[in-house]
């Protein structure tokens, strides 16, 4: 019942995110000891750092399904990020961009919207890099699009080489987060921006404990029995938990060198959109 109501309201808020408008259907769902209903944030667990190679395998393991699971596990709502995330980058008019933690290219196929010159993709796992290769030369898009096996750490590019960096459900599984973060302000050119979309956490009630009660008991159990591969659906959840999100995040693009920073927190906080420029 609970995941059905999450759902229920979910799908709503793709079509409207004032939190106002709905306000009145998630007061009807009583499953707080919080009466006032005021959002508040939990202490921050310690962060977690992953050996790059185990979190290789994970994704090796996983990309034959997960395009599929991306899709199904949100609801569909990662594809509406992603279209928002690339719709704020429009203003740059970016000639040059840098995809981190690419994947199977989904945010580089959709960043060709913005008519760049050149899309550079690169990740950690050459099994998500295959996939993403595929579905480039299925669209046509060799031309726009290169994808390269590559850390986020040290990225293979000169400095003050690219207009525009971006990262999407990535920059949480950087091994050092201030590391990766430096090498995105390295290669920027001035002026250019960063685009970082990245899981958070509701502060909400009652959405905090339904998101909860999914993201950590249900997700990984879904994930699991599609991909066969549990650990990297309770991987997930662990490290959303632990990453630094809303606020916290800003002091860390600050404290890195980025200027301008913002954040543009989507479907009730589930998901946020950071922006900075050099």
């Amino acid at each position: 019942m609970r995941l059905e109501i999450l759902a229920q309201l979910l799908i709503f808020t793709s079509h409207n995110e004032n939190f106002e408008t709905v306000q009145a259907t998630i007061n009807a769902v009583n499953l707080t000891n919080n009466p006032g209903g005021k959002p508040h944030k939990e202490p921050q667990p310690e962060r977690q750092t992953y050996e790059q190679a185990y979190v290789r395998s994970l994704f090796d393991g996983i990309a034959y399904r997960y395009d599929f699971l991306n899709h199904f596990l949100s609801y569909g709502f990662d594809i509406l990020w992603r279209k928002k995330a690339i719709r704020l980058l429009r203003e740059f008019k970016p000639r040059t961009i840098l995809d981190i933690a690419t994947g199977t290219a989904d945010l580089a196929i959709e960043a060709v919207r913005l008519q760049p010159e050149h899309i550079y993709g690169v990740d950690i796992s050459s099994a998500m890099l295959a996939v993403g290769r595929r579905k480039i030369a299925q669209r046509r898009l060799g031309s726009v699009i290169a994808l390269q096996e590559g850390q986020a750490e040290q990225l293979p590019f000169p400095d003050h080489s690219m207009d525009a960096v971006m990262v999407a459900f990535g920059v949480r599984n950087f091994s050092n987060l201030e590391q990766g973060l430096a090498e995105m302000h390295r290669v920027l050119k001035s002026q250019g921006v960063a685009m970082i979309l990245e899981f958070s956490q509701p502060r909400r009630t009652p959405l905090k404990q339904l998101y909860g009660l999914y993201f950590r008991r249900i997700l990984p159990v879904l994930g699991g029995v599609v991909s066969k591969r549990r650990a990297a659906y309770e991987y997930l959840p662990n490290t959303v938990a632990q990453f630094p999100d809303g606020e916290d995040f800003l002091k860390i693009l600050k404290a890195t060198g980025f200027q301008q920073v913002k954040h543009y927190p989507l479907t009730f906080g589930i998901a946020t959109i950071y922006l900075a420029t050099k």
